[in-house]
């Protein structure tokens, strides 16, 4: 059994990632893969023989060099002027399997001492080994809406900004993200799963359908990418980034 040092269960998501480009080709995608849904303080403790499948490192988010995923999202909160204090933190991601992991979005829905919430963080990561997160203030429905800072695909210049849907995950998982720009919605991803505990069994069980998960995600972003450039859609040149606060190693 997998365990969480008494906080409620952690999750898997089995789900189906769609990406659908709008302009200037029209190209669309489809994938599945599981994601974790962990309380930060309470990370889920696997039986030995199981870690290589699921193991939460510092290194993977945020500048890489904090103690603690924790540490290093609260670094990144203090340079925005954000203080939880002991309010809980429910993360998002991809976990490395097999000392590997590439997480394109990992999510943080961070909750002040009362349980409320008071911010989202959506930490991304692009192919060329970079990081960028963005601090988000969603309404009710979990709709918030910020500038593009970051360069992601090839494709589209860093500009528009994006509307996304990101209500906390339940028994199922609804995420939203459009990029908006020069007036039209050129580009959507959404990611849509299904809660299931986050046992030894159903570990075992996502494993063997998705091995080699994370692995799978990188390489079909390159593959993608791969088709649009031969069908002729031109790549933009990569700006020079440069961290933003809270995010310097």
């Amino acid at each position: 059994m997998v365990t969480t040092a008494g906080a409620p269960a952690a999750a898997l998501y089995e789900c189906v990632v769609a990406h659908a480009r709008t302009a200037p080709l029209r190209h669309t995608f489809r994938h599945r893969t599981y994601l974790w849904c962990v309380d930060l303080d309470r990370l889920p403790v696997l039986p030995f023989l199981l870690r290589p499948l699921a193991r939460f490192d510092p290194r993977d988010h945020f500048t890489g060099r904090a103690v603690s995923v924790r540490a290093g999202l609260e670094t990144f909160l203090a340079a925005h002027g954000v203080d939880l204090g002991d309010g809980r933190v429910v993360m998002l991601a991809h976990a490395r399997v097999l000392g590997y992991v590439f997480n394109p979005l990992s999510l943080y829905w961070c909750h002040d001492s009362s349980g409320a919430l008071v911010c989202v963080v959506a930490e991304v990561h692009n192919t060329y080994g970079q990081r960028h997160c963005y601090l988000l203030r969603p309404d009710s429905t979990g709709l918030a809406q910020v500038d593009k800072e970051f360069y992601v695909s090839p494709f589209f210049p860093v500009a528009g900004h994006y509307r996304m849907r990101l209500p906390l995950p339940g028994e199922r998982l609804g995420l939203t993200v459009h990029l908006e720009l020069d007036g039209g919605r050129p580009f959507t991803a959404t990611v849509r799963g299904r809660r299931r505990p986050a046992t030894a069994g159903a570990l075992l069980a996502v494993a063997a359908r998705r091995p080699w998960s994370t692995a799978a995600v990188w390489a079909g972003i390159r593959h993608h990418g791969v088709r649009l450039f031969l069908r002729g859609l031109p790549v933009r040149p990569r700006p020079h980034h440069t961290p933003q606060k809270g995010m310097v190693p």
